[in-house]
């Protein structure tokens, strides 16, 4: 009979642990995303679009072909079912939506509906999985959807449109059902269907686009646009949101909203609002205090029924 653990953290907790550190670490490549497209000078976004799918499949295959060869690649593929098709579906849907949103409507909308993701996540997780989500978790989600409002008020008011509001909505949605359908799923591995969510971005973004040519310095950029920000990201996202709750992984998620300001400020000298400051202060905080809780608790002895979350299956 085997002793207790001696690190007093039991093996699903330290999932849990793995889940929060691979979903935070998606959002922080996440977050690059702005300063790799301000280098940019293509004029056509469907262009930066093409490319930036082409380098991030071309990552996410070289990575599942080092990590598991090409049968196992194979397999991979074919394994992934409708579940994963479903999440392709909707991850070619959140990032083709994006640029299509950005023509109508300003960032600042797309924001404030984004900060609505982790309450999406957590009511279609209830439904759908009968996952409970504590007083705590939806204090949380409140909190951040009031700090993002609070970045995004000095902007809100202009430029937006019924359409762009719709395809932010959507964007919303579909992220919010792909990060349900990866914790459902548990047993299926979805980096093969982030993979073909891209490739379906970029085969949509060539029908749309006026021209493939970009300048060398263009290319690089794009490179690091795809396969860091996009690509590994959405490998990190794969793995980590399969072992926590969804409402935890769109919270998590939302350090994307946080840190991209920050980074365009240190590296192109944008000099965020003070708004801006205000409201990620309150984001920030309301994220660290989650964690934090959320940490202790998976440090005590866990009981049956403690966290109300299901065994992944």
């Amino acid at each position: 009979m085997s002793g207790p653990s001696t690190t007093g953290i039991s093996s699903p907790a330290r999932e849990e642990q793995t889940g929060y550190l691979l979903v935070f670490l998606s959002a922080l490549c996440w977050s690059l995303g702005g300063v790799s497209a301000r280098f940019i000078e293509a004029p056509d976004p469907w262009t930066v679009v093409f490319w930036r799918s082409v380098w991030a499949a071309l990552f996410l295959l070289g990575f599942m072909l080092w990590r598991d060869g090409a049968r196992g690649t194979l397999q991979l593929f074919r394994g992934m079912g409708l579940p994963g098709l479903a999440v392709a579906c909707c991850l070619a849907v959140s990032t083709s939506f994006f640029v299509l949103a950005l023509a109508h409507t300003t960032v600042a909308n797309i924001l404030l509906f984004q900060a609505g993701g982790p309450l999406i996540a957590a009511l279609l997780s209830f439904v759908v999985l009968g996952i409970k989500v504590s007083a705590a978790t939806w204090a949380a989600i409140a909190a951040v959807i009031l700090g993002v409002g609070v970045m995004v008020s000095g902007s809100v008011a202009g430029g937006g449109s019924l359409v762009g509001d719709a395809l932010a909505l959507a964007i919303v949605f579909a992220f919010s059902i792909a990060t349900v359908l990866m914790r459902r799923f548990s047993h299926v591995r979805m980096t093969p269907a982030t993979c073909l969510g891209v490739v379906i971005a970029g085969v949509l973004a060539s029908t749309q686009a006026g021209t493939f040519a970009v300048s060398a310095a263009d290319m690089g950029f794009l490179f690091a646009f795809g396969a860091i920000n996009l690509g590994l990201g959405l490998a990190l996202f794969a793995t980590g949101a399969r072992l926590i709750a969804p409402a935890y992984t769109a919270l998590l998620a939302t350090f994307e909203t946080l840190l991209g300001p920050v980074w365009v400020w240190l590296v192109h000298g944008e000099v965020p609002a003070t708004r801006t400051f205000v409201g990620g202060a309150i984001v920030f905080a309301a994220l660290l205090a989650h964690i934090g809780l959320e940490l202790r608790r998976m440090s005590r002895p866990q009981r049956p029924g403690l966290t109300g979350m299901p065994t992944p299956h």
